[in-house]
């Protein structure tokens, strides 16, 4: 008897001495628990100049007063990603299993590995991936970013969703280094003029970001105040080029990775010169009273417009404005325009080449009781506006007509399309292309025009109707491309036909 109580009462201790060791059923295994970290982005701030590797690490706390058992750890995987994990000891691009006692943490070391001398298809400037921790259906991520290529970061790596400001005591600052120009976050041009050498190359990292400016916002903006100017003087053999950071195959011509440029109010002296700005929300956004000059430039893939022009005064000399998902030349509350040979091409969108109004609505625009109206003139010389919709020009003034100069709009020797607008709006503009537009060709779909629209080739056709139709203009001697435009019947257009 004596030996059965000693028996029973040992295997209960064992049973006890066991349990102790394997609390299985206490650990929370479905995802109803919130890890907290050490960090939300783990950063490698080593600019690579040679081939090399870093490592860092975060922590993450089980804060919850029973153990838990993450289903699994594991990287994102994101294309161009260079990094490796540990997760508590354990090596590995997937970690299942990992338990957090209660009220404590773990180690997760990450290293990256990085050759900036590969090509920036391979290795692109800002390198991001994610840890992500899964269990059920819960899911949380820390950030990581290194930095894959010698570049001028600007104004340094841990900007993202930052605002910060250039300033010079109304002189200029000048980038003319070779190596590209990397912008992270949001910069401000303030009693500065930036001036930016031909050659030039500027990324601007984009993503989404908040803070107390702007809240949740697309990064990557370039602001001039009304003391700040930018000044972008490219040239033919050495274009400055103005585009998103991620210069893999995939991204080459992806819309709308970086937010663009603000021309804020009042901003004067503003100028661009055989540039190209690219791959953002918008290319060019000019202010109430801002100024902008663009000759020999290009502004393509935008996820809106390529310029937008808000009761300012823009002149475009000799400028592409293509594949844009919304209004190419949107000129918006009046101002004062010029356009001298520009194409603006508007291709598989439902929206048009360019649209103009002498009036804004701040509240609904279909209700429009908040509005404000001011005058516009605009001049079209020897410019295309031509798409896959049949109107390519969109007009719109709050007067009906009844006051002439407050809708001064004029267009000689363009190729326009246009249908409905002849009879919409009570004929208001039925007289367009007797008036408005008189010198013009309004062409079709089945008129020869550009050599390749479908691949982006705005150069003209060998039959094009543009060839030859255009107004000599005094010191407009070459086309975007530099080439001699004929001196008696050059091309209407961008581009002369060689």
């Amino acid at each position: 008897m004596r030996t059965i109580y000693i028996y029973f009462i040992g295997a209960a201790l064992l049973g006890l001495a066991l349990a102790s060791c394997n609390k299985t059923e206490d650990f929370i295994t479905d995802g109803n628990f919130t890890l907290e970290f050490s960090l939300d982005t783990l950063r490698f701030d080593t600019v690579f100049t040679e081939l090399g590797s870093a490592t860092r690490s975060f922590k993450a706390y089980n804060r919850n007063d029973r153990p838990v058992r993450i289903g699994k750890v594991s990287l994102a995987g994101t294309a161009g990603a260079k990094f490796r994990m540990n997760v508590d000891g354990t090596p590995g691009d997937v970690v299942e299993g990992v338990e957090i006692r209660e009220n404590d943490s773990i180690y997760v070391f990450v290293e990256v590995t990085i050759d900036p001398d590969q090509p920036l298809s391979v290795s692109p400037f800002v390198i991001e991936d994610k840890v992500l921790f899964e269990t059920g259906d819960k899911r949380q991520e820390v950030r990581l970013e290194a930095w894959g290529q010698n570049a001028n970061y600007y104004p340094n790596r841990f900007n993202r969703g930052v605002p910060d400001t250039i300033s010079c005591n109304n002189d200029k600052i000048v980038w003319d280094d070779p190596k590209p120009y990397v912008i992270y976050g949001e910069i401000f041009i303030e009693k500065c003029a930036l001036e930016v050498a031909a050659g030039t190359r500027i990324h601007v990292h984009g993503g989404v970001a908040k803070n107390e400016l702007f809240g949740i916002f697309n990064d990557g903006i370039i602001w001039t105040m009304p003391s700040g100017s930018i000044r972008m003087r490219g040239t033919k053999e050495a274009p400055i080029v103005i585009e998103g950071d991620r210069l893999e195959e995939p991204f080459q011509d992806e819309y709308g990775q970086w937010q663009g440029i603000i021309l804020g109010r009042g901003s004067r002296g503003n100028i661009m010169e055989w540039t190209t700005v690219k791959n953002a929300i918008f290319s060019v956004y000019v202010d109430s009273l801002a100024e902008f000059t663009a000759r020999n430039s290009q502004f393509y893939n935008t996820n809106s417009s390529g310029i937008i022009g808000f009761h300012s005064t823009i002149s475009l000399e000799n400028c592409l404005v293509y594949n844009n998902l919304s209004t190419s030349v949107q000129l918006i509350l009046g101002g004062d325009y010029s356009f001298d040979y520009c194409t603006v091409a508007s291709y598989g969108v439902d929206a048009s080449a360019i649209g103009m109004s002498n009036f804004y609505c701040y509240d609904d625009f279909l209700n429009c009781q908040v509005l404000e109206a001011a005058s516009l003139r605009a001049r079209f010389r020897n410019c295309i506006f031509f798409g896959s919709r049949r109107d390519e020009v969109s007009l719109s003034d709050i007067y009906g007509g009844q006051q002439p100069n407050a809708f001064d709009v004029e267009f000689q020797n363009c190729i326009v399309r246009v249908d409905e607008l002849l009879t919409q709006q009570d004929g208001l503009y039925a007289d367009f292309l007797e008036n408005q537009c008189a010198t013009c060709i309004n062409a079709t779909r089945d008129d020869a025009l550009f050599a390749g629209p479908n691949e982006d080739d705005y150069h003209l056709d060998t039959l094009s109707i543009a060839e030859g139709m255009a107004l000599p203009l005094t010191g407009i001697g070459i086309d975007l491309e530099g080439n001699m435009r004929d001196a008696t019947a050059p091309d209407i257009g961008c581009y002369e036909r060689q």
